[in-house]
């Protein structure tokens, strides 16, 4: 039996969706590197009764290594040195070196800001965030707030808790020396490699894939197979010890043997991997004209870094003025077929190619609703088409949803166009 670890994320602003949560998922993949399963992820509010509740929780399901992410700041609905201090037996105590250490580090960031500093505030708030659970280790501050690894007290029982701070930068930034604590080393002393490998598909449903599953699945022994439909793309990981290498290997090939082109990624490669190394490797630049997606697809583009070696612009022409006067598309073509035509997503395309000197260009125009559509032409209808010097690929979709779900998909069909024109 391998090392497993609990996570529990706190703060009611990620618990009501204010802010997405990036630590779970972050210190998940981290600690699989390491040979670490992760048995439970807990998101809790900002109330010491539910942090206590979900810690006292994960000690009971005998975990190796609990790990908090945030509440460490200076106010008061920051709680979790208090919570965890409490938990493991160990009430806090000020450590004055800290306190003069986070001083320093408060001091210097306000001043870099131009921020007023109150000292009797900035002397209580310092004063809290340098309070420390006795006999806990001190992880130095990345920011303002130090980390902690908390042992329990002896004569009890549990998990050591690592404390770690809720900005993901300052705790990515404090892992490192997190993993070097010793009591952190011992907790996960049983950990073994765990592999994971991903098979991406296009336009494949999941009952289809459901039924392949069950023909193979006396083959499949040792084998932790989840699947996720989002977006049009059907995304298989499978988790796996050293031993099962084997019968990965041999579900991989049936997946290939069955799905054949659908199985666009057989090496975990993102279809935005795949249309920019396609790009790269033939040495090819790309133009967007985009009118229901409004630069969406542009954005998508060029979130990755060097994106400026291949990607030349985009135009957003949401307006038919748009689209006559920045993208060229003549006046009576839209008189005669209307904006959201396929022949209007073909002059988009070859002139967002023509007027930013690209290769490849994409036009996309639609109705993403809620309001605007008609019998004709109903909310959902969406007309895209990729131009480039292998030839042209159009097509017309009806998508489901709502007004953000239109414009979403229509840009990840748009990378599957791109990437069926590009690799063939």
């Amino acid at each position: 039996m391998g090392a497993h670890a609990g996570i529990v994320v706190t703060g009611t602003e990620v618990l009501t969706g204010r802010v997405t949560d990036r630590n779970g998922p972050w210190l998940a993949e981290a600690l699989r590197q390491l040979g670490v399963d992760v048995a439970h992820v807990l998101v809790v509010g900002d109330r010491l009764a539910d942090l206590r509740s979900a810690l006292l929780f994960l000690a009971g399901t005998g975990v190796d290594l609990v790990i908090t992410s945030g509440g460490l700041g200076p106010t008061a609905d920051d709680l979790t040195t208090e919570v965890v201090g409490d938990v493991q037996g160990r009430p806090s105590v000020l450590d004055p070196e800290l306190e003069r250490r986070i001083h320093a580090i408060v001091t210097g960031l306000m001043s870099r800001r131009g921020w007023h500093l109150h000292p009797e505030a900035t002397a209580a708030g310092v004063r809290k965030q340098a309070m420390v659970p006795a006999g806990a280790a001190v992880l130095e501050p990345i920011g303002t707030a130090p980390g902690l690894v908390v042992p329990v007290a002896e004569g009890r029982s549990g998990p050591p808790v690592l404390v770690l701070p809720g900005p993901p930068a300052e705790l990515q930034g404090m892992w490192p020396a997190a993993l070097a604590d010793p009591a952190v080393h011992q907790a996960l002393h049983r950990r073994t490699e765990i592999r994971q490998q991903t098979l991406r598909l296009w336009n494949t449903p999941e009952s289809e894939l459901a039924a392949t599953l069950r023909h193979l699945e006396p083959g499949l022994g040792g084998l932790e197979i989840t699947t996720c439909l989002r977006g049009g793309e059907l995304e298989v990981v499978t988790r796996y010890g050293p031993a099962e290498q084997p019968a990965y290997d041999a579900l991989a090939a049936a997946m290939q043997r069955a799905y054949g082109q659908a199985l666009f990624s057989p090496d975990g490669r993102t279809v935005d991997d795949i249309v920019a190394d396609a790009l790269q490797q033939r040495h090819l630049t790309i133009a967007t004209a985009e009118s229901c997606t409004g630069g969406l697809l542009a954005g998508r583009l060029t979130d990755r870094a060097g994106a400026s070696g291949w990607v030349q612009g985009g135009l957003v022409v949401y307006s038919d003025m748009a689209k006559r006067d920045l993208a060229g598309v003549p006046a009576e073509l839209l008189e005669r077929v209307g904006a959201v035509s396929a022949e209007v997503a073909l002059a988009l395309a070859e002139e967002a190619r023509s007027r930013l000197g690209a290769d490849v260009g994409v036009g996309i125009t639609g109705i993403a609703g809620p309001g605007g559509g008609s019998q004709d032409k109903p909310v959902g209808l969406v007309h895209l088409c990729v131009v480039g010097p292998s030839g042209r690929l159009p097509k017309r979709v009806e998508l489901p949803g709502s007004r953000d779900d239109v414009r979403a998909r229509s840009v990840t069909l748009a990378m599957h166009m791109l990437r069926e024109l590009l690799t063939g």
